[in-house]
């Protein structure tokens, strides 16, 4: 059991910081207050002038699927054989003694949804994650969370010499692939038990099945505004959940995303202008998008900017006129809405993981430090924390574990 003691507490769903205590047992959160009752050999950790946040969370990565410090032999997040690949699985790729998960934990990055990359018109399915852990199996939040597809210019150019061409053709593959599945599906359904009627096994159309079901969204990549309406436009054609992601170009047409009411992750924006479809990419947008009433998330696009400036990136929102209440929804609550995780994370609430970030400062500011991060109700052990004053409720020191 751990308590966190007299800290400003920003929970994500209440906008003004209230001062009071957090207790956390067994990896859940289980009372939020002031004068909590601390057990007889709790941890115990004076927060008194410093401010607790939930644990950051990123609804769209490539952590420890794109090696930190390393070239080929650490790419694990495109498949290059195949455009379309839906049944890529991004767990099945992820590194959890890379680097760049212990830098994500020192920014107070604690759970990630990780998965392929936009080389391919269909690339796999992505995985919400936590940033701590040696065995992924055990770091899963939730696994297949979303299928990723993607638009625009990266598919063209990455398969220009062999299938893609152009926009249009982008569109018809994934077409084609969903009026396969949704065939597949039928056919497999109307077979029921008889395994003779049954078509035969497909692992392309087995891994789109949820997807045509309606019980798994698309992770559309777009960037442009014809690319965000094309995905629109098939999603509402074959009755398709979605989220997009990147919306680079989203300010531009906030007016019809607030009318969608479709979850948007907005980013990386701390990047230059790397190619055509990135020529309007603007601090501006995710607080544009947000004051219109969308749902907004922040994201690295991971190791785009390196993940622990998660929470840089919504600072620099901030800069630019985004409501600051929004911003730290956009990288706990509303990414972790995105994901289809925030029963479990994304806010300081009775019933939640326990995982918090302490700081010494607003985490949007540069010169501020996470000093303690909890993840599942346990300190993180990080040679890059400098760790808050932690005790054992009898007077003795609490050692952190990993």
């Amino acid at each position: 059991m751990l308590c966190i003691r007299n800290g400003w507490i920003h929970d994500a769903v209440s906008p003004k910081a209230y001062q009071g205590d957090v207790l956390i047992a067994e990896g859940k959160i289980v009372a939020i207050g002031q004068g909590i009752e601390v057990p007889d050999g709790a941890q115990v950790i004076d927060a008194a002038g410093k401010q607790v946040y939930p644990g950051f969370v990123e609804a769209h990565g490539h952590i420890g699927l794109d090696g930190y410090g390393i070239g080929y032999e650490g790419m694990d997040y495109n498949e290059m054989n195949d455009i379309v690949c839906p049944q890529m699985r991004g767990i099945d790729g992820v590194k959890p003694f890379d680097p760049a998960f212990d830098m994500a934990v020192a920014g107070g990055v604690t759970c990630v949804c990780v998965g392929p990359g936009s080389a391919n018109v269909l690339g796999g399915t992505f995985t919400a994650i936590k940033t701590v852990g040696k065995r992924v199996d055990d770091m899963v939040v939730r696994d297949g969370v979303a299928m990723k597809c993607a638009f625009g210019e990266n598919p063209k150019r990455c398969y220009r010499e062999k299938k893609d061409s152009s926009r249009m053709t982008t569109a018809a593959l994934l077409r084609e692939m969903l009026f396969k599945a949704k065939e597949y599906a039928q056919k497999k359904e109307a077979a029921g038990s008889d395994m003779l009627k049954r078509p035969p096994f497909d692992i392309k159309m087995e891994a789109l099945i949820p997807v045509v079901q309606g019980k798994m969204p698309l992770k559309a990549h777009a960037h442009a505004t014809e690319d965000i309406f094309t995905a629109l436009r098939i999603a509402k054609e074959f009755g398709l959940k979605l989220t997009l992601e990147h919306v680079t170009e989203g300010h531009l047409i906030v007016e019809e995303l607030a009318k969608e009411n479709v979850p948007l992750a907005v980013g990386p924006t701390l990047t230059s202008a790397s190619k055509f479809e990135l020529r309007n990419k603007s601090w501006v947008t995710p607080g544009i998008l947000a004051a219109a009433g969308c749902q907004v998330s922040i994201i690295t696009d991971s190791p785009v900017i390196p993940q622990e400036y998660l929470p840089l990136c919504a600072g620099l929102a901030v800069k630019a006129g985004m409501d600051p209440f929004q911003a730290l929804q956009a990288i706990t609550i509303n990414p972790a809405r995105h994901i289809g995780i925030a029963d479990r994370v994304g806010s300081l609430e009775v019933g939640k993981d326990g995982d918090v970030s302490i700081w010494n400062g607003c985490p949007f500011e540069v010169s501020s430090k996470a000093e303690c991060v909890i993840v599942d109700g346990k300190v993180v052990n990080s040679p890059r924390l400098a760790h808050a004053s932690i005790s054992g409720a009898n007077g003795q020191d609490a050692l952190p574990q990993r």
